[in-house]
């Protein structure tokens, strides 16, 4: 039996751009015959992957980068601050290439997605082995191989050089799409030079920035099955709660200095799974109409009786669900207690 755990949330956006195209436009999408608001998941799990820094501890998570060396030769000072700067550097590059890693100019040729704990075990292996010695490329790509943070066993691992570093990832995140249809619109703003002569008087800059203003549908879900043979069935839980804390109070960064646009959401639905996950994105395939009352709560209202028809007629109703609105007397922080608890409870019987 798998166990899944879905997060459903509706979250009004004011004007705003947090995810932008290549032309810098606020990111759409065409749903049901109709234009709707974007945010990118790539651009949500990166401002999640910022939360979990407040969250979890340093050696829980990892980072996406090229400059593995660096990573690896602050942990190497850290075992043996006597080593010199340039010995630690070569230390650090001879094991990264002895692992398989390709370094071009001494960095990774490619993102790659390494975990904090696994830059200290190639460290202790550079400092403690000896670097041309026959099993040490063996042991070195066991390091890359193990010791897997919870960032990465949650979304993911790709080495396109070497396949067998690949991780599969626990948690998909959805394009949070807006449940209506949207028009995008532009702010055509000026910028006075504060030190111009009256003589000079007029606008030292001009330009135009696009925007749009939404109630997003985002849905996410995590394979707790999956999640805990990578992290331990004891620490699922706790994990599970953390990811649906970071979903629910992240939001990408786009602009956000211009237009101020954090909000908490309007509503989370989260619910436990037995069967698969369930994306209730349909509820919203006939965009919701404008009306005087807003969209959030023709919003709420639709997803949810949506949910029970899918419930009647495909899937079976969720094992455990909760629900937290600006009604609801179960809070958000109660809701996240209980699904963990939920959670801790699945895994002892799976």
């Amino acid at each position: 039996m798998s166990v899944f755990i879905d997060y459903h949330v509706l979250q009004t956006v004011p004007p705003s751009c947090v995810n932008r195209d290549d032309m810098g436009s606020p990111k759409t999408a065409v749903y049901g015959g109709a234009v709707r608001a974007r945010v990118s998941s790539q651009a949500w799990k990166h401002a999640m992957r910022e939360e979990f820094k407040t969250l979890f501890d340093e050696y829980d998570l990892g980072s996406r980068t090229k400059n593995m060396v660096e990573m690896v030769e602050r942990e190497i000072v850290k075992l043996d601050s006597s080593i010199s700067a340039d010995e630690c550097h070569k230390k650090a590059v001879k094991a990264l290439e002895s692992a398989g890693i390709k370094l071009k100019d001494e960095k990774a040729e490619a993102l790659f997605f390494m975990s904090n704990k696994q830059a200290k075990a190639i460290a202790e292996l550079a400092v403690t082995l000896d670097l041309k010695g026959k099993e040490t490329p063996k042991r070195m790509k066991e390091a890359l191989k193990e010791n897997l943070s919870v960032d990465i066993a949650l979304f993911g691992r790709m080495a396109a050089s070497d396949p067998t570093l690949n991780a599969d990832a626990a948690a998909q995140v959805a394009h949070a799409i807006s449940t209506h249809a949207v028009q995008n619109e532009y702010d055509y703003f000026t910028a006075v030079d504060d030190l111009q002569d009256d003589d000079n008087a007029g606008a030292g800059h001009l330009g135009t920035i696009e925007f749009n203003s939404s109630t997003l549908y985002r849905y996410a879900t995590v394979n707790a099955t999956e999640l805990a043979e990578t992290l331990g069935k004891e620490n699922v839980a706790s994990a599970v709660k953390k990811f649906g804390q970071a979903f629910v109070f992240s939001m990408p960064t786009g602009k956000e200095n211009t237009f101020a646009n954090r909000t908490f959401p309007d509503m989370v639905y989260v619910t436990v799974r037995s069967d698969q996950p369930v994306n209730l994105c349909g509820a919203f395939e006939n965009p919701i109409k404008k009306s005087d009352k807003g969209y959030a709560a023709a919003s709420e209202s639709r997803l949810m009786e949506y949910a029970q028809k899918v419930y009647s007629q495909f899937a079976a109703k969720p094992d455990e669900e909760w629900l937290n609105d600006i009604t609801s007397e179960l809070s958000l922080p109660e809701l996240l207690l209980q699904l963990e608890k939920a959670v801790n409870d699945k895994m002892t019987e799976v």
